[in-house]
């Protein structure tokens, strides 16, 4: 009878505790997951490779001797200052609710924000620390005016690619990124009023249900287009089609471009946000996309050149980063190959018969690869995502289901993304141009131009003979 009475006193009080431990568990918040933070921490420290060294050796290769350490210096700086500028004002501008194309001043100076604050995910009930969201994001807003000074590289003075960088990161990088990206996260979304409303704070492009997984309008369109219009307003260098030109080490350009391949994981899988299977996919479609790009650049140049070339490899796994970046969380492997094959091809194009048809001077191809690769990735974006054509479609927060796709739908979608991100880099790009000439000057002297930027900007030379 006593074992009886004990047996029974145990089953009671486990049940009592069952529905104990059941009822914590309702109201215990959410908590951040180890493995995701930890991959988190590596994806930043990945696109922090992106740039410096990334970047800054696959532009440095390919100017002259003499401007080798200006374009180093500009990467290196321009990645520092815009470190600095995100977390005083620019995380607050881009990722708080604010209207539809600018967030607020709520967390300026990273206000609020502590070791306990937790950034969404793309999945209910999943976080990560707000800290580690910070600093991926920042190494986002870093790389974006870095890759603008590709287009006017071995002809700008320093000062006024620090001012423009400067304007440019706040009322073009910012405002894109707010409309982009920002959304108050997939808890919010409990019924359909519910993400109605939710979907009202969103961003502007958000809203218009414009697809950018990792930065095609945000980063490539927005760089391309204002690298454009500074290499038009700025001019063609001294020399241009009428002297030699040519990169002064290809060598240092492919080491650059394999960093940034390499990067470009952290780049394109971390803003999955979560370390899942589709991270997973995230990561071989980034591959696939750039190994095909490669290919297919080289085949065009051998055969409308005769030869294919190892400047044309690394500018074609670039283009194939570039074209994958938006599509890359929506796409199948299959259409990873697609993309990067017509990336290829088509920047290709744009770096020769276009660039050269139209007569500007993008030193760098900055708008060649990033901008034209980018509004490739970006329409591309819309047909790769389809279900009957390998991708994931779209998911609906509100049914927690994939949603009933329309490719011509999120096409225009996508069509809205790339429009505006050209209107508005273009207008704000003008804008900041003219003010940065007006103050200090945006172009060296001839002469200085002819010495090279190493010697007259910074005091010091890449190599000494």
């Amino acid at each position: 009878m006593k074992k009886l009475f004990t047996t029974l006193m145990l089953i009671a009080l486990l049940g009592y505790a069952g529905f104990s431990f059941a009822d914590a568990a309702a109201v215990i918040p959410p908590t951040v997951n180890k493995g995701d933070t930890a991959w988190m921490i590596m994806a930043t420290v990945l696109v922090i490779l992106m740039v410096i060294p990334g970047l800054a050796l696959f532009y440095g290769g390919m100017v002259r001797a003499k401007n080798m350490l200006s374009i180093l210096m500009q990467v290196f700086v321009i990645f520092s200052m815009m470190a600095i500028l995100w977390a005083i004002y620019g995380y607050s501008i881009a990722f708080t609710e604010g209207n539809d194309f600018f967030g607020g001043l709520s967390k300026v100076f990273l206000k609020g924000i502590t070791p306990d604050s937790m950034a969404a995910s793309f999945s209910k009930g999943v976080y990560i620390p707000e800290y580690i969201y910070v600093a991926f994001q920042l190494t986002f807003a870093a790389i974006t005016p870095a890759l603008i000074v590709g287009a006017f590289a071995e002809r700008i003075k320093f000062s006024a690619v620090l001012l423009f960088t400067f304007l440019w990161f706040t009322f073009s990088y910012l405002p894109m990124a707010h409309m982009v990206w920002y959304w108050t996260g997939p808890d919010a979304y409990t019924d359909a009023a519910a993400g109605q409303a939710a979907g009202a704070t969103a961003g502007f492009l958000f809203q218009k249900g414009a697809l950018d997984f990792a930065g095609g309008t945000v980063v490539h369109i927005n760089a391309g287009i204002a690298g454009l219009v500074g290499c038009l307003m700025i001019g063609k260098r001294i020399g241009y089609k009428k002297e030699s030109l040519a990169p002064h080490s290809v060598t240092m350009t492919m080491i650059g471009a394999s960093l940034l391949w390499v990067g470009w994981f952290g780049f394109n899988v971390g803003s999955n946000l979560e370390a899942n299977g589709l991270a997973a996919l995230v990561f071989v479609n980034t591959l696939l996309a750039s190994a095909a790009a490669t290919l297919s650049w080289i085949g065009a140049e051998w055969l409308l050149r005769g030869k294919p070339s190892m400047l044309g490899g690394a500018s074609g796994a670039v283009a194939g980063l570039v074209a994958i970046t938006p599509a890359c969380g929506w796409s199948g492997p299959m259409g990873a190959i697609f993309l990067g094959l017509a990336a290829g091809a088509v920047c290709f194009w744009a770096v020769t018969m276009l660039k050269s048809k139209l007569g500007y001077d993008d030193s760098l191809d900055a708008f060649g690869v990033h901008g034209i690769g980018g509004i490739l990735g970006a329409l591309g974006t819309g047909v790769v995502a389809n279900p009957a054509l390998g991708g994931t479609g779209v998911w609906d927060y509100v049914t927690n289901s994939v949603a009933e796709y329309s490719m011509i739908g999120q096409i225009t979608s996508q069509a809205w993304g790339v429009g505006i991100c050209i209107v508005w880099s273009g207008a704000v790009s003008i804008v900041a141009y003219m003010i940065v000439d007006k103050l200090i000057g945006l172009r060296v002297s001839e002469e200085i131009e002819r010495i090279g930027l190493d010697v007259s900007e910074h005091g010091e030379t890449a190599y000494h003979m």
